[in-house]
């Protein structure tokens, strides 16, 4: 196997496969390789709907082998070191890999372990998390059993995947309490976030505090992050982030959202900035100070929503820049930051909120998307998962 190639590509996820399966249509002749350990692909804005019980858990997953595209080289290990002044990149093994040009798509990862007794509660004593595959099952456990009292929803104030999700949990719950098990007179439902507020962008914004009207919750706690969980307790140890103050909140059921950062390898390399995040050019996708690396995805610093629709319009951008590179052309093609959050608010009903850097809509279809509507979530439980396995990572959408 050649240890040289002309563009490397390091992580498999979203981001990675997009790229490789682009670049891969674009000239077939490219040497590319992608550098991925797991041997599963995972669809995974489908868990909030597996932790409704709509879906099965494996419906989610797929062989990475049948996205791996014809021609590209994959190096089944994972990055231990990154040395770009001398385009190279160490891998686990103890191999090394040298390239042309590099493209970073690692993803996030989910910091458990910074909540204290979070990962040991995990998966028992109602403890659970649509951010964890094989717990995404045990959320649906957790609600179907549920027979009243304090139903707790947590998400941190880190940047996140999919900044949602954790409030889609919290509209299911509460849609499957009142109209299927009929608890809903029973619980109490608390939504306490690291954040400011329920949504960033003003028109969606309105439109959730009126679904957390109309859904009476009422129990909401702002900037309050989720430090301690004590699970024999059934207690939630939170903080204010701009006092300090604690607040112990006890529950029944506590669906909880880990904070989350880049990648380990990626914090302890020269690519990053301040923050972690790989520091690539907001419009155009390529490095601040190694011209040679792009990034795209949840582990690069651009300034919008971690989620797979700003993932599909960053990776053509990324492509036709690499490309440009390669060429020695000017870099023409922009990101405007477009991202998606197709909102779930009950079993059948979605709000499609799609931005850019600016906050400003960018919808795509001819109505107001901050309706629910039952089309947007059919959209995103059956179309949008179509998309993204037969065209997303086939390098056609």
């Amino acid at each position: 196997m050649s240890n040289h190639y002309q563009i490397l590509i390091a992580g498999g996820g979203t981001g990675g496969i997009s790229v490789a399966a682009r670049l891969a249509e674009a000239d077939p002749a490219l040497q590319i390789a992608l550098i991925e350990t797991s041997d599963k692909h995972y669809y995974q804005p489908l868990w909030t709907l597996v932790g409704g019980g709509v879906f099965p858990k494996e419906e989610s997953e797929r062989p990475e082998a049948d996205y791996i595209p014809f021609g590209t080289t994959w190096i089944k290990d994972s990055v231990d070191r990154f040395e770009p002044e001398q385009n190279r990149v160490v891998l686990a093994s103890g191999d090394t890999v040298t390239y042309d040009y590099l493209v970073v798509a690692l993803g996030v990862q989910l910091d458990w372990h910074r909540v204290k007794g979070l990962k040991e509660a995990l998966g028992t004593q109602n403890v659970t998390s649509n951010y964890s595959y094989p717990h995404s099952e045990y959320t649906w456990e957790c609600v179907r059993n549920f027979k009243g009292g304090t139903a707790l929803f947590t998400q941190p104030g880190t940047p996140i995947k999919c900044a949602g999700a954790p409030q889609k949990a919290l509209y299911m719950t509460e849609d499957y309490f009142r109209h299927k098990s009929h608890v809903r007179d029973k619980t109490k439902m608390v939504f306490a976030s690291g954040l400011a507020g329920i949504f960033g962008v003003p028109k969606y914004k309105a439109a959730l505090e009126k679904v957390l009207k109309r859904k009476e919750i009422t129990d909401t706690h702002f900037r309050h992050e989720l430090i301690e969980v004590r699970a024999d307790s059934k207690e939630a140890l939170f903080k204010h982030l701009d006092t300090g103050e604690e607040k112990t909140i006890a529950f029944e059921m506590l669906h909880a959202v880990p904070p989350q950062s880049a990648p380990d390898v990626l914090k302890q390399s020269p690519l990053v900035d301040a923050a972690g995040w790989v520091e690539v050019d907001k419009y155009t996708t390529r490095h601040t100070r190694f011209a040679n690396v792009f990034a795209l995805g949840d582990c690069s610093s651009l300034p919008t929503s971690r989620t797979g629709a700003a993932i599909r319009k960053q990776a053509p951008v990324t492509v036709a820049n690499l490309l440009s590179a390669m060429r020695h052309e000017p870099l023409r093609a922009r990101y405007d930051g477009y991202a998606s959050c197709p909102l779930v608010t009950g079993y059948g009903t979605l709000i499609l909120a799609e931005f850019d850097y600016d906050g400003k809509p960018a919808e795509s279809f001819p109505f107001d998307q901050a309706q629910e509507r039952f089309s947007m979530y059919m959209l995103k439980a059956y179309g949008l998962p179509q998309m993204y396995w037969h065209g997303m990572l086939r390098g056609q959408l």
